[in-house]
């Protein structure tokens, strides 16, 4: 009988599946606009922010409300109502826009995970192919 000499491992290639993270754009990718609407997005969903604008409201109502001769909004506060109106209609495309780049990020993210996972995927079926081979060898069952 013939003998035959040890048999080579195939080699996973790891370049086929290399996955690369590009999640965060460089800073000067972004437009001016863009990097306006991220640092107003995270301002605007701070605490800072939401005290700032109860402290201008409680101001806002005690002044029209206590002080007769300084009063440009009496009690129905329409002219208050009108300012937090136009906030609302600025900040909500603001927003969205800032959303809409955090979403093109995660669908990345999303894709760097796939890729990911099928290298580990395939890396486990080459350990298990290795494995079957090695039990086959020492005529484990």
């Amino acid at each position: 009988m013939a003998k035959r000499g040890p048999k080579k491992v195939p080699k996973f290639d790891y370049k086929k599946v290399e996955a690369q993270m590009h999640t965060k754009p460089v800073k000067s990718q972004l437009t001016l606009g863009q990097r306006a609407a991220d640092r107003l997005t995270s301002f605007c969903g701070s605490w800072t922010f939401i005290i700032m604008l109860l402290v201008l409201m409680a101001v806002w109502m005690a002044v029209n409300v206590a002080f007769v001769i300084f009063r440009w909004d009496p009690y129905p506060f329409i002219l208050l109502n009108f300012v937090l109106s136009c906030l609302a209609a600025m900040q909500a495309p603001i927003i969205l826009m800032s959303q809409n780049r955090q979403t093109e990020r995660d669908r990345l993210a999303a894709k760097y995970d796939y890729q990911v996972n099928r290298r580990a995927e395939r890396e486990n079926l080459v350990m298990m192919r290795d494995l079957r081979a090695i039990k086959r060898k020492l005529n484990i069952k």
